[in-house]
């Protein structure tokens, strides 16, 4: 830290705001120094996300002040908080899928020339920036053909081009592996030895202690604590934030796992994307976990499968019989659910109410013989999942957009559990999601399995897939190239398989 105590970049000072009727903060205060990395912890709907848009200007607070080196602001929109210095990198990616990732990173200078843009030299600095970051991504290429963990660092290098005094990163390693993770942190411990200021939100609380030097802990709108990272620990922390001791974070599994494959997929290999002789099969009641590093094919086999990605060969079998996916439609029509790990782009319709949302793959269970929407039972079905998943709204009738991203990626996961799945793929479950509602969406997918159907998760988090599968399958270059039973299940041996290595013989 480059100042005394007394001395911070930022001052966020009593304050409060309500969307109506609803309190969202009261009487917050937050304090972060020059060359400080400040972790900012909360459940969902804690509101950090709103302390976050009042300091760069999306919201404006009801009361309070935020005082950014020595003098009051008060941002009236995203652009004068870019002017002050202030940086963010939501949760949810805000890029411009059609143009190109020069493009997006230097988006805010587009238009700044009176004559012409120099294409070329946007394109160079662009690249030198992606390059300083350490990570391999074409500055030229379209945004839309990245990947999920390409479009995150286009972010990061977005936020990063401007001259920023203060960054906030929300989630920014949920679909990290942990390669790519520890460039994101080398990366912050060169920004903050520079003297700039860094708010660090995350559900992962092993990183707070492995990067941050202080803390600032939400509850209900509530500020309930700041400290220094080495006066505290796990269990303070949690305390903190759910206002309870929390018990085992993975529940015990009790569940009957069938003999027969309920689904096989065999020598599956895509037209376009990493996906090559890929098969496997996952029983009733069996949680199969797929990890792999970043780039490896994991989410683009569940497209496949899915039909969201067209394949060049490869056979699906379902209870036994060959079944076509040729489109998510026919998929749904053979009782196959995904939930993306992209919930922006594909998990939910944000526009839409939380009702829409969760009925909307459950028509044909919801309406009479004539089509029509039996209204009793859809509300019956929508308010005992939000009941089922702690989904924090105060109706079912609020959009998805004005939900916190965790309680968004409960709404994904509620879409595909309204109706009787076979088998199930759950891209990156708890992305975004805080460790009390980790509980319950394990507690659902254990729920889901003891039902008979097949549940395939995708994870980066390697405790968490550790925690939950049955099994465990590693790609490793658009292949699975290993396969892990409960007893071999250690990080150790999920990354050999990741980076293409075998296991150590135990002699």
């Amino acid at each position: 830290m480059h100042n005394s105590d007394n001395e911070y970049r930022l001052e966020m000072t009593g304050i409060s705001k309500s969307f109506g009727v609803v309190s969202v903060l009261e009487n917050v205060n937050l304090r972060v120094k020059p060359g400080e990395i400040h972790a900012l912890l909360g459940e969902n709907g804690a509101g950090k996300s709103t302390l976050v848009k009042i300091l760069s200007g999306v919201h404006q607070k009801d009361s309070g002040k935020v005082i950014l080196d020595g003098e009051e602001i008060s941002p009236k929109n995203t652009h004068d908080g870019q002017v002050l210095g202030i940086s963010v990198v939501y949760q949810e990616l805000s890029l411009v899928n059609d143009l190109s990732v020069a493009e997006n990173i230097y988006l805010h200078k587009l238009g700044a020339s009176k004559f012409w843009m120099n294409w070329k030299q946007i394109t160079k600095d662009a690249q030198e920036l992606i390059d300083s970051l350490g990570f391999d991504i074409d500055a030229s290429a379209t945004v839309r053909n990245l990947s999920i963990v390409q479009k995150q660092v286009v972010e990061i290098a977005k936020a990063l081009s401007e001259d920023t005094k203060v960054l906030v990163l929300d989630e920014p390693t949920t679909v990290f592996d942990p390669t790519d993770t520890k460039k994101l942190f080398d990366n912050l411990f060169k920004l903050r030895d520079k003297g700039i200021s860094i708010i660090y939100i995350s559900h992962h609380l092993d990183e707070i202690f492995k990067i941050a030097d202080s803390v600032t802990v939400l509850r209900d709108g509530v500020d309930t604590g700041s400290m220094a990272v080495k006066d505290t620990n796990t269990d303070g922390v949690i305390r903190l934030m759910i206002g309870r001791e929390l018990k085992d974070l993975y529940p015990t599994r009790d569940v009957k796992i069938g003999d027969v494959p309920v689904f096989e997929v065999k020598n599956l290999t895509a037209k376009d994307t990493l996906v090559h002789d890929v098969s496997f099969s996952v029983r009733p009641g069996e949680v199969l976990g797929i990890a792999g590093l970043g780039g490896s094919g994991r989410t683009e086999t569940a497209k496949l499968i899915f039909g969201a990605h067209k394949k060049k060969s490869g056979t699906l079998i379902l209870n036994g019989k060959e079944i076509k996916t040729n489109s998510p439609v026919c998929a749904v029509g053979h009782q196959i659910g995904f939930v993306s790990e992209d919930r922006k782009e594909d998990g939910v319709f944000l526009p839409l109410s939380i009702r829409r949302n969760i009925s909307v793959t459950n028509f044909a269970g919801i309406s009479g013989k004539l089509g029509f929407i039996n209204v009793d039972d859809e509300y019956k079905n929508v308010l005992g999942l939000i009941e089922k998943l702690n989904i924090k709204t105060p109706s079912s009738e609020v959009d998805v957009k004005n939900l916190s991203g965790g309680n968004q990626q409960k709404v994904a996961l509620a879409k595909w559990l309204s109706i009787d799945s076979k088998v199930i793929f759950i891209d990156e479950p708890t992305r975004g999601v805080d460790v009390g509602a980790k509980i319950e969406i394990y507690n659902l997918i254990n729920e889901v399995a003891k039902k008979g159907v097949g549940v395939v998760v995708i994870s980066s988090d390697m405790p968490e897939i550790m925690g939950i599968a049955d099994r465990i399958l590693v790609m490793h270059e658009g292949t699975f190239y290993g396969e892990l039973t409960k007893e071999e299940f250690s990080e150790e041996n999920i990354l050999r398989y990741s980076i293409g290595e075998k296991l150590k013989q135990v002699v």
